[in-house]
């Protein structure tokens, strides 16, 4: 199946270097070289390859170079740039990498007007519903929550199979990814991180929290949390907090890239899901259309909660609600309506919703709002 990226990187491959990230075997080497079927491509983790770049010994005729994990080469800033104004894009050039922290978003001054960042996700409802058609997925929202949108285990279809996967892609990120980010000699603790974090999807996370559980200082935790984040295990949700008295301004969600690592019941599950598919259009929508769209949440200090707030040029335009595989209940939107009149309010459900639900707002079907993902 053709990625949904793939039309918008061919798009722009005449026009910048393409960087393109993700989390790890989330698909973007397989992306990048259908993409363009006469590549050449050139990774950094191999040793002949290293070769290759310093030569610069590719093959020209190619129509694509793809050059993979390059953010681990010194300097590889300034070679991409002398590369690009020596040469041009003869051929285009693809870079991809996991880390988000190298990547792009630390990219600096001297790769500015000369690439198009790009952020790949795993498989979502919307992007299966695009591939294979809605007639092909009655049962891809459970498998999602089972096995994950990592195209490996999803395609294999075995839970099995994805408790194999999981453990090894996890070891690779904090044994290989994790020491080349950063000096990070308690490992153990990072894992015991991630285990807490499990069992906390949806909760406002408190560092002083997780520093007490883990028996180190906040500034350690948040060290951590941004090292899962730029190694796209986690991604925070903060706050929204503009317009809105006596909302909190701090503790934000964090949720997994891996929806199937959840704990809890199924409601919290549900919930990481549809955070990864509106991170995933959100994420989407900036890459390819440049606009100023974030993902927040909503929460008083007297408990009222909207589960996600889409902000768009710092208003609030949707409040969407998560419920899980339970019978549709009255919106919590409701109390934010009347503060936030130009944003619309949905309640995305597991299950078939009732008829009869209280105003204001909608519900829908949770399977059938994210394949169109109508923002």
């Amino acid at each position: 199946m053709e990625r949904s990226l793939a039309p918008h990187l061919r798009k722009d491959l005449p026009r910048k270097i393409i960087l393109l990230s993700g989390p790890r075997q989330s698909g973007k080497t397989t992306l990048a070289k259908m993409v363009e079927p006469d590549h050449e491509y050139v990774s950094y983790d191999d040793a002949e390859h290293r070769t290759t770049l310093i030569d610069r010994s590719w093959d020209r005729g190619k129509k694509l170079l793809i050059l993979d994990e390059l953010h681990k080469m010194p300097r590889w800033k300034g070679w991409l740039k002398g590369l690009y104004d020596t040469e041009g894009l003869h051929p285009p050039i693809v870079v991809t990498g996991s880390a988000r922290l190298e990547t792009y978003r630390k990219v600096g001054d001297s790769l500015a007007g000369r690439y198009f960042p790009f952020r790949l996700h795993p498989l979502d409802l919307k992007e299966l519903h695009q591939a294979r058609g809605a007639a092909a997925t009655p049962d891809t929202p459970d498998r999602l929550l089972r096995l994950s949108g990592f195209p490996e285990p999803f395609l294999d279809g075995t839970e099995v199979f994805y408790k194999r996967w999981r453990r090894t892609h996890l070891d690779i990120i904090l044994r290989q990814d994790l020491i080349e980010l950063a000096d990070v000699q308690h490992i153990v603790q990072v894992e015991t991180l991630i285990e807490l974090l499990r069992s906390r999807v949806g909760s406002p996370i408190s560092h002083a929290s997780l520093a007490r559980d883990l028996g180190c200082s906040d500034k350690t935790v948040k060290g951590w949390l941004i090292l899962l984040e730029n190694m796209y295990v986690i991604f925070k949700v903060p706050p929204f907090h503009r317009n809105v008295a006596r909302s909190l301004l701090k503790a934000p969600k964090y949720y997994f890239f891996d929806c199937a690592r959840v704990k809890g019941d199924e409601g919290a599950r549900f919930e990481n899901l549809v955070a990864a598919a509106l991170l995933k259009e959100v994420h989407l929508r900036v890459d390819t259309l440049g606009e100023d769209l974030h993902l927040r949440y909503l929460r008083t200090k007297d408990g009222r909660e909207v589960d996600f707030v889409l902000e768009q040029d710092g208003k609030a335009r949707l409040l969407i609600e998560a419920k899980g595989p339970t019978r549709a209940s009255p919106h919590r939107c409701a109390y934010f309506a009347a503060q936030l009149p130009e944003a619309r309010a949905v309640q995305v459900v597991a299950i078939t919703p009732r008829e009869d639900l209280p105003r204001p707002g909608r519900s829908a079907p949770g399977p059938s709002w994210l394949a169109a993902m109508p923002l």
